[in-house]
């Protein structure tokens, strides 16, 4: 009866031990080098824009601007829109912002709208605007900014980037109320 070897190796451990660290070291270079590409880009290129859907901005903005008016509880064509929402211009990041720092992207946008009354008094401005500063903080907004004007403030939406300006300038007596959000980048054919 013949018995049966089990089958060895031909290859000696310190051959098998050399093409394992040989393997480990390709795996690593091929990821320090998608690593270094990845960081390269980044770089370049800057941190990507939020994709946005230009008609969903537009309608939160004029829903805000309307609650905004309610609570300022002012009168007139300014309080009542229609709220036209402009687009501007945004620009590259990163490094690639240095080679093209005189060019807007064509596929990036913020968005906005401005409304303002005039001969609004002292009293109704501050009481209106305390409206408005209640409701926001109640609605989780952040104050960023204040004294903007001669009485004036501005806050941010922290879930959207959104942010409300609602200032009030004496030697008119005008309340000024803008509305914008970041840049997005909107859909290929969107022209702003």
């Amino acid at each position: 009866m013949s018995s049966v070897q089990p089958a060895t190796s031909t290859v000696p451990p310190r051959s098998r031990a050399r093409r394992l660290v040989r393997t480990a070291l390709v795996l690593g270079g091929v990821a320090l080098l998608t690593a270094l590409s990845w960081g390269g880009y980044r770089l370049w290129n800057g941190a990507p824009y939020p994709e946005v859907d230009p008609n969903v901005v537009g309608t939160r903005l004029r829903e805000e601007a309307e609650r905004v008016h309610q609570d300022l509880a002012l009168t007139g064509p300014a309080a009542d829109g229609p709220y036209r929402v402009e687009t501007g211009a945004c620009y590259y990041r990163g490094l690639r912002g240095f080679a093209h720092i005189d060019r807007s992207r064509r596929d990036v946008y913020s968005f906005g709208l401005d409304t303002s009354t005039t001969g609004v008094p002292q009293t109704t401005a501050r009481t209106g605007e305390e409206r408005v500063r209640s409701r926001l903080s109640q609605q989780g907004w952040k104050l960023i900014s204040e004294n903007i004007s001669d009485m004036g403030f501005r806050f941010e939406n922290p879930d959207t980037g959104d942010m409300v300006d609602v200032d009030w300038y004496e030697p008119t007596g005008t309340l000024a109320v803008s509305v914008f959000a970041p840049c997005g980048k909107v859909p290929a054919g969107f022209a702003g």
